[in-house]
């Protein structure tokens, strides 16, 4: 038997769901392969159609504008680092092996989940590292934050900074912590790639050497 993770959307980030006919989860599936490979602003829903063989109006039946579905996919992806922290911390009681594992989860390489046939998250985690601040870094953020477009990114940090209380419950920063540890691990990664002067690490690096900077940081700022 095929098991599948559902992640649950907000129903304000597209017209018609995507989940629920073959054509949206073609729509969420190339968007990802298209993003990925030629970067958010050279993807348009015209290329997206003619990469899957459907109208351009008929991509418009499911998604507003393509940073509605920019936010779509990477909302999900932060639903499904979610599910990933429960699962592979479940059965951990001592909270500093705990927060260790999620900094391993939130900073390593993402390998294609094979519980979600229509989504690659490798290719997920990639797009986060480039475009991951396009989402919220506009002049309507206000707006899409009151649609709640990014409660699954919120509600990641809460998850991690409840882990960071778990491991020294007078901490005061624990939010700020959660996020300066999602958002560092991705920028070091573009960084190591991009802009070298910017880090301290390089192409040849391991991704053991950006973990052992991030363990540093964050239980130098716990106090553990």
């Amino acid at each position: 038997m095929k098991l599948e993770v559902q992640i649950k959307m907000n129903p304000s980030l597209y017209l018609r769901d995507p989940e629920q006919s073959e054509l949206g989860k073609n729509i969420i599936n190339y968007s990802i392969q298209l993003i990925q490979k030629n970067g958010f602003e050279a993807f348009t829903f015209k290329k997206l159609a003619e990469a899957i063989g459907t109208t351009e109006a008929g991509v418009y039946r499911y998604f507003e504008n393509k940073h509605k579905l920019l936010v779509y996919i990477l909302s999900w992806y932060w639903g499904w680092l979610q599910f990933q922290i429960h699962y592979q911390t479940n059965n951990i009681t001592d909270p500093i092996v705990k927060l260790t594992m999620v900094i391993k989860i939130l900073a390593t390489n993402v390998e294609d989940d094979i519980m979600t046939s229509h989504v690659d998250e490798s290719l997920l985690h990639q797009i986060l590292i480039v475009e991951g601040t396009k989402a919220f870094l506009t002049n309507h953020v206000d707006k899409d934050n009151k649609q709640k477009l990014f409660k699954p990114y919120k509600d990641l940090c809460n998850m991690v900074s409840d882990i960071i209380l778990e491991c020294n419950p007078t901490y005061k920063y624990p939010h700020s912590l959660s996020s300066t540890i999602i958002e560092i691990a991705h920028l070091q990664i573009f960084f190591m790639y991009n802009l070298p002067s910017l880090t301290d690490f390089n192409k040849t690096d391991k991704e053991d050497q950006i973990l052992a900077y991030l363990n540093h940081l964050v239980f130098s700022s716990i106090n553990k």
